[in-house]
C-alpha cells in the first residue's frame, strides 16, 4: 500500500511540474450506498455449514483530488478517501452444548479504508458533460468478537463507471463502483472464511481549485 501511494504521490507531483496551470486541486464530498452479499462458511469438524447474508448501507463521506485537465476537457486524475466506509455489520447468538464451550453472541462489521481511484473524464459533447472511468484501490478491515478465531483483512481492486458534468470548477457525477470478490479468512481457534461481493452507486460534487 506504501509503494501504491508514493506512485501516486509522484505522478501528481510530475503533472504540476510540468503543466501546473492546467492541474487542479480540490474537495468532494459524497452520498451513495453500498451493496454486499456475502457468505460465511464454518470450518469446525463439527459444523461445515454455510451462512449467507445481504447487506444495504447508506453512507456519505469525502475526498480529495488532483486532477489534469487537457484543452479539450479530457481529464486524468487521482482521488483519495481519507474517511473509513462502512461495507455492514451484523450479529447472531449461538447455543451450543456445554461440551461444545461454543455458545455466545458473535458481531462482526467491514470497512473500506484508505480507497484511492484513479480516473479518467472522457468530453461526451457539449455543456460540459462527460463519461467517467475509473480504477480503484482499497483495503477491507474487519472488527470482531468471536470465540477464538479472528478475520484477517484483504486488499481488494474494482473498477468505476458513471456520468458527470464540469460547470466552472464544480464538478457533479452519479457513478456505480464494482468491487472484485472478498475472500478472508479466519485465523486462531477455527478455519472459517467469507467470501463476498461489493457495489456501490455514488452521487459527488466536487470543487477544483
Amino acid at each position: 500500500m506504501k509503494n501504491f501511494i508514493k506512485i501516486i504521490t509522484g505522478s501528481v507531483f510530475l503533472l504540476w511540474s510540468t503543466a501546473q496551470a492546467d492541474i487542479q486541486i480540490g474537495v468532494g464530498l459524497i452520498a451513495g450506498q453500498t451493496d454486499v452479499s456475502g457468505t460465511e462458511t464454518e470450518g469446525t469438524a463439527a459444523d461445515t455449514s454455510d451462512r449467507s447474508k445481504t447487506l444495504k448501507e447508506a453512507f456519505v463521506g469525502a475526498d480529495v483530488f488532483a486532477e489534469y485537465v487537457t484543452d479539450s476537457g479530457m481529464t486524468y486524475g487521482v482521488s483519495f478517501v481519507p474517511v473509513d466506509v462502512e461495507l455492514g455489520e451484523g450479529s447472531r447468538t449461538d447455543v451450543a452444548a456445554v461440551s461444545e464451550n461454543d455458545a455466545g453472541t458473535r458481531t462482526a462489521s467491514a470497512e473500506v479504508t484508505d480507497l484511492i481511484t484513479l480516473y479518467t473524464n472522457v468530453p461526451m459533447g457539449s455543456n460540459g458533460w462527460y463519461a467517467l472511468l475509473g480504477y480503484m484501490h482499497t483495503t477491507v478491515t474487519t472488527q470482531e468478537t468471536l470465540k477464538s478465531s479472528s478475520y484477517e483483512d484483504a486488499t481488494i481492486n474494482g473498477y468505476q463507471i458513471g456520468l458527470g458534468q464540469r460547470a466552472g470548477n464544480f464538478k457533479y457525477e452519479l457513478a456505480y463502483s464494482d468491487f472484485e470478490n472478498i475472500k478472508i479468512n479466519a485465523t486462531g481457534g477455527n478455519t472459517n472464511s467469507i467470501s463476498a461481493d461489493a457495489d456501490a452507486l455514488t452521487l459527488r460534487m466536487s470543487y477544483g481549485f
